[in-house]
C-alpha cells in the first residue's frame, strides 16, 4: 500500500504567551491528501485555517508551538532542521499567498523573483532562469509575459500579480501546491480566470492543492474534499458534494445559510449570530455551541468526540447520526 502524499497526524498548535500559558490555537487536526487530489479547508476568519497552511510550510512563528507529525512523502516536516526543511519549501511544497503585493518583493522584477528561486535550488544561471520565467508567466497565461516580466509588482494589477504568485509557487514543480485565498480582492472575472488557470494546472502536473478559503463558492468548484474548521477545531470532513448538500454539522449548515441566493424568494441573508471566541475564552464544551441554534444543556458539558457516522465522514457533534445525547 502506497503512502499518500501528505498525513498530519494529531496536529496541536499552542502559542507562548507573556504570562507563560499556552493556549491551544488549532488542536486534533488528522488528515491525509493523495498525490493529485484537491482538498478544501474552509470556515470564518479565526477559524485556524491560514495557521494550518502555515504549519504545512514550516512557516510558523517562533511564539508557535506545534505538535503531532506532518508527514510529506513520509518525511517528518516538524521534525526538520531550517536547512533541510528549506531544500522542502518550494521544491516540494508551493505556496501561493492571499495578498500578492505585500507577498512580492517591490525591489525586484517580477521576472527575477520567479527565476530566484530557480537559481539557488537548481542552480541554473541567471539567463536560463528568466527564459523559465518567461515560460512560467505564459502558463499562467500573462499577457505580454515577455515584457512584463521586466515590471515591478506596483506596476501590475492586482490578478497580474497573482498570476505571479502562481508561477514563482510553480517554479520548483511542487507536488502539493497551497493556495491561501487565492482570490482574495479580485473582482470576478479575475477570480474566475485565476481559478481556472489553478484548475489546469493541478489537472495537467498533476499537483495535489490545498486551497484555503470562506468561500463555499470556489471550494464548490475547485476541491473534491472539504474540511470545515472552526475555533481551531475540525468540524466536519468528507467529500465536497456532501458536505455542502448533506451537511452533519450546525456550523456548517449555518455557513451554508449564509451564501448569497439568486433566488428573489430566498428572502433575508441569514447569518451566524456572534463571532468566533478567542482561543483564550472558549466556551465550554463544544466550541460552537454559544452560537449554536440547536444546542442543548449537554452541549456545554463536554467537547464533543470526532466520529465517522458513515464511511468517508468525519463530524463533530453530539447530534452527529449514531451519537447518543446525553
Amino acid at each position: 500500500m502506497t503512502q499518500p502524499l501528505l498525513r498530519i497526524e494529531n496536529l496541536a498548535i499552542a502559542i507562548d504567551r507573556p504570562d507563560g500559558a499556552r493556549p491551544p490555537i488549532v488542536t486534533d487536526i488528522s488528515l491525509t491528501l493523495e498525490a493529485g487530489e484537491t482538498l478544501g479547508i474552509v470556515g470564518e476568519s479565526g477559524s485556524g485555517k491560514s495557521l494550518l497552511a502555515l504549519a504545512v510550510m514550516g512557516l510558523l512563528p517562533p511564539v508557535a508551538r506545534p505538535t503531532g507529525r506532518i508527514l510529506l512523502e513520509g518525511r517528518d516536516l516538524l521534525a526538520m532542521d531550517d536547512e533541510t526543511l528549506c531544500s522542502v519549501r518550494g521544491r516540494r511544497i508551493g505556496l501561493i499567498f492571499q495578498e500578492p503585493l505585500t507577498a512580492l518583493n517591490p525591489a525586484m522584477t517580477v521576472g527575477d523573483q520567479i527565476a530566484e528561486g530557480m537559481v539557488i535550488q537548481e542552480g541554473l544561471s541567471w539567463r536560463a532562469a528568466r527564459r523559465e520565467a518567461i515560460t512560467l508567466l505564459d502558463r499562467v497565461r500573462m499577457p505580454e509575459a515577455a515584457r512584463l516580466s521586466r515590471s515591478y509588482p506596483h506596476a501590475l494589477s492586482g490578478g497580474q500579480r497573482q498570476r505571479v504568485g502562481i508561477a514563482i509557487a510553480l517554479a520548483m514543480k511542487p507536488a502539493l501546491m497551497i493556495a491561501d485565498e487565492p482570490t482574495t480582492a479580485l473582482d470576478v472575472t479575475v477570480q474566475a480566470e485565476v481559478l481556472d488557470i489553478l484548475d489546469d494546472l493541478t489537472r495537467d502536473a498533476g499537483m495535489a492543492l490545498i486551497l484555503v478559503s470562506h468561500d463555499l463558492g470556489v471550494i464548490a468548484r475547485m476541491c473534491a474534499r472539504t474540511l470545515v474548521l472552526y475555533a481551531g477545531r475540525r468540524l466536519e470532513e468528507g467529500l465536497t458534494r456532501d458536505v455542502l448538500t448533506m451537511p452533519l454539522n450546525p456550523y456548517t449548515r449555518g455557513l451554508l445559510r449564509a451564501v448569497p441566493r439568486r433566488q428573489p424568494q430566498a428572502g433575508r441573508l441569514q447569518t451566524i449570530p456572534g463571532t468566533v471566541p478567542s482561543f483564550a475564552a472558549l466556551p465550554p464544551g463544544c466550541v460552537f455551541s454559544d452560537r449554536c441554534p440547536e444546542r442543548v444543556d449537554a452541549c456545554h458539558a463536554a467537547e464533543p468526540r470526532w466520529t465517522y457516522p458513515v464511511p468517508g465522514r468525519g463530524v463533530r457533534c453530539i447530534r452527529a447520526p449514531g451519537e447518543a445525547i446525553p
